[in-house]
């Protein structure tokens, strides 16, 4: 009966251990003070602003003194105009991206969404994803679910 119990209680406890996702709140707390998961497993206290941190060596780019954070935030990487190309050259959308990142697929607003390094929305069955940092090329794409294809979206 003991091995029984211990059995299932390994089997549970086994069962309980899931990966851990970033929750909300953290991500927040990440992103207020400028520091990464690794940079904090290194010493950035993500507790402190980004000033802070950057004092401290573990922030690369830091808002100017007297400079309105929101302003700074207003230096989107999506912001722009943006060409969804269609398997055979043609234009499948064109995409509006103003500066708070409120989008415009053909000329109507969508719901946006950041997350995973990018800004996700979508249009009817059209999946579009721009990634956040302009250094990787050829990883703007959209994803018709419907009619299974795919392609790239360039910036203009």
């Amino acid at each position: 009966m003991k091995k029984r119990l211990m059995l299932v209680m390994a089997a549970l406890l086994m069962a309980s251990h899931s990966a851990h996702a970033i929750n909300a709140r953290y991500r927040q707390l990440l992103e207020r003070s400028g520091c990464t998961q690794m940079s904090e497993m290194q010493g950035c206290d993500i507790h402190k602003s980004k000033a802070e941190n950057a004092k401290a060596g573990f922030v690369k780019k830091v808002p100017a003194e007297g400079v309105d954070p929101a302003a700074s935030a207003n230096a989107s990487p999506y912001a722009g105009t943006w060409t969804a190309v269609g398997p055979d050259g043609g234009t499948v959308a064109e995409i509006q991206i103003d500066a708070r990142n409120r989008v415009k697929v053909n000329g109507k607003s969508v719901k946006a969404r950041r997350g995973d390094g990018g800004l996700t929305f979508k249009q009817g069955f059209i999946t579009y994803f721009i990634q956040g940092d302009r250094r990787l090329k050829g990883e703007d794409y959209w994803v018709d679910s419907d009619a299974k294809t795919r392609g790239p979206i360039n910036a203009r």
